[in-house]
């Protein structure tokens, strides 16, 4: 029997998750995601399907702020920007969708510097 990979079982575990979490307009969704070479945070609406605000290292304005793309200093430059924006949209707070990856490293580090910016999950 062939084992699944590791991004296979990700995806199995962000289904698990996305079968309770869901956004809504007064709680939208957080949803992180990271490959081996950027970032991704977007804050959605389930019940329209719409992507209030979002943030990544692909941007040029973060690419100048930070060493590397996907580190930990660029996830909490990416939380803390998120956040900013979610703030400046009027987004007080929101439902974490870590996107099945596992609560600790960049993805802590994403969540603690949201926090830190105001954001309450």
């Amino acid at each position: 029997m062939k084992k699944k990979s590791r991004n296979d079982m990700r995806v199995v575990r962000h289904e698990r998750l996305r079968r309770t979490l869901s956004g809504t307009a007064a709680s939208p969704r957080m949803a992180v995601y990271h490959s081996l070479q950027h970032i991704y945070v977007q804050i959605i609406d389930d019940d329209k399907g719409h992507t209030l605000v979002s943030a990544s290292t692909v941007e040029k304005a973060v690419r100048d702020v930070v060493k590397g793309t996907c580190n930990m200093e660029s996830a909490k430059v990416i939380g803390k920007l998120a956040a900013e924006r979610a703030k400046a949209k009027g987004i007080e707070s929101v439902v974490f969708d870590r996107g099945g990856h596992m609560y600790h490293g960049k993805i802590k580090a994403l969540a603690d510097a949201a926090r830190e910016a105001g954001l309450r999950f």
